[in-house]
């Protein structure tokens, strides 16, 4: 089995020296990395600038458009302030923040997010009352996230301004709450409640960069409010990335303990994930986020939907359901009859009933086949509980979800590609790419994971199909974002 993680090297230890790219050796990543390491712990107390200028960043990005005209119909990034807003925050930043977890982590919540930054500012003044359990839930983040895409989709928040300040300046206050009310001197909204942080959290773990005790306690990775880390890791039992925000306030490169950087196999975590803690409610956080994504850019190509949304109109109206027909409130749904949008409440139920109706379908196609997985890797040797195999099993899936999101969600980033003489033909070539990519990448994982589980070379293929399957039906379901219809 070859996938692209072959290219940096064949094995690697799951902690110990860094892997080495061809014609790389291990000394010299491990140079990189202490150099890298030695840069940010130096400058560490200048985060606090940084931070400082992306909030700056921030309320021009989401604010300033709200005081710009609207623009006409042929302006562009290039020549409207206003298009530039929107293309920087959905054609750069989304796309991008999400690659970025392949090569840097979660370094984009530890270094560069205003929100993480001003809700640990927040915490520095607020009341420090103890964390409660209904916020430490590991569903949480999960509902956050499905609440969050949901209401962006039926506020137009890609479309309006005042959706983009909506959501995105209710979240920054959401973050300062939390800091003000909750934790001591942690970042209690980036481990239990950030939207966009559990899921970058998860796509960590395809990561190339691993801050990993220098001597680890054994045991699974622990919760502690006590010590430096702000996202409450029990440092010397650290061992996934999903938590980790890559702030290297945990870093000391002079003392003989603690925890170091480390440049690893892009991947790596996943093809041991059964070293890094592999948590169910986390793969079906997968499962789920994955679809309500796909939900989220389905209902705005797919013609079926608009023949559902006629036809429930019309059944509710034949029933006596006259209220589906009024315009609802703006801040639920979008209101904006001057610019040709208007939703009704029939816009808003359907528009959620797709997206739920999505998340769920795919979840039970990435189930099923995760399942059937699990029970014929047992049929040829594989080790393990079902519970424990389905877990492990349903990592494999992460590359094709985070390119799908990628390519569906962040479109806008193969803009610019389309008005080159490349043309349509080059961003569609380029998205199909990328999903191959994708594919490959799960299907490696796959294999690597079977290999821990102890199924032998020439056995793998057979629980390896379910997985295969599951990938392209996540593939057909992004059909219409890589080709068009």
């Amino acid at each position: 089995m070859v996938g692209p993680a072959a290219v940096l090297a064949e094995t690697c230890p799951a902690h110990g020296s860094p892997c080495a790219p061809p014609g790389a050796s291990p000394g010299r990543i491990a140079r990189l990395a202490a150099l890298l390491e030695r840069f940010f712990v130096t400058h560490r107390r200048q985060l606090s600038w940084v931070h400082a200028g992306m909030f700056v960043v921030f309320l021009l990005v989401i604010g300033g458009p709200l005081l710009l005209p609207d623009p006409p119909g042929d302006a562009t990034p290039w020549n409207n302030l206003r298009v530039g807003a929107s293309y920087a925050l959905w054609g750069l930043w989304f796309p991008l923040v999400f690659l970025s977890v392949i090569f840097a982590g979660r370094a984009w919540c530890g270094v560069l997010c205003p929100m993480g930054a001003a809700a640990e500012w927040a915490n520095g003044v607020g009341l420090r009352r103890p964390i409660p359990a209904w916020l430490r839930w590991e569903g949480t983040p999960l509902v956050s996230f499905i609440v969050i895409t949901l209401l962006g989709q039926t506020t137009g928040v890609r479309d309006h301004p005042e959706a983009a300040a909506e959501i995105f300046g209710g979240t920054m206050l959401m973050a300062i709450v939390i800091g003000f009310l909750y934790g001591r001197r942690k970042r209690a909204w980036c481990r239990h409640m950030c939207p966009i942080g559990r899921v970058l959290g998860l796509y960590a773990r395809l990561g190339a960069v691993e801050f990993a005790p220098k001597t680890r306690l054994p045991g699974p990775e622990a919760y502690t409010e006590k010590g430096v880390c702000p996202t409450m890791i029990d440092l010397p039992h650290k061992a996934e990335s999903r938590h980790c925000i890559s702030c290297f306030r945990c870093v000391n490169p002079d003392a003989r303990g603690g925890v170091s950087l480390r440049l690893r196999r892009p991947g790596e975590e996943i093809e041991a994930i059964r070293d890094h803690h592999p948590n169910p409610t986390e793969v079906w956080f997968l499962f789920l986020d994955t679809g309500v994504a796909l939900g989220g850019f389905l209902w705005l190509v797919l013609p079926a939907y608009q023949d559902a949304r006629q036809a429930f109109g019309e059944w509710a109206i034949e029933h006596g359901w006259a209220w589906i027909t009024a315009i609802g409130p703006s801040w639920l749904m979008s209101v904006h009859p001057d610019r040709g949008e208007t939703f009704m409440w029939l816009d808003f139920l359907m528009i959620n009933g797709f997206m739920i109706g999505c998340m769920i379908a795919l979840t039970v196609v990435l189930a099923a086949t995760t399942a059937a997985a699990a029970v014929l890797a047992r049929q040829v040797g594989a080790r393990g509980s079902f519970a424990a195999r389905f877990a492990e099993l349903g990592y494999q899936y992460a590359p094709i979800a985070l390119i799908s999101l990628v390519i569906g969600l962040g479109a806008e980033l193969f803009e610019p590609l389309r008005r080159t003489a490349f043309g349509i033909e080059g961003v569609h070539i380029t998205k199909g790419i990328l999903f191959l990519l994708g594919f490959a990448w799960s299907v490696w994982l796959a294999d690597r994971v079977l290999v821990r589980q102890g199924v032998a070379a020439g056995r793998r293929w057979l629980p390896l199909l379910p997985g295969i399957l599951g990938s392209l039906a996540t593939g057909l379901a992004w059909w219409p974002a890589i080709f068009g219809l």
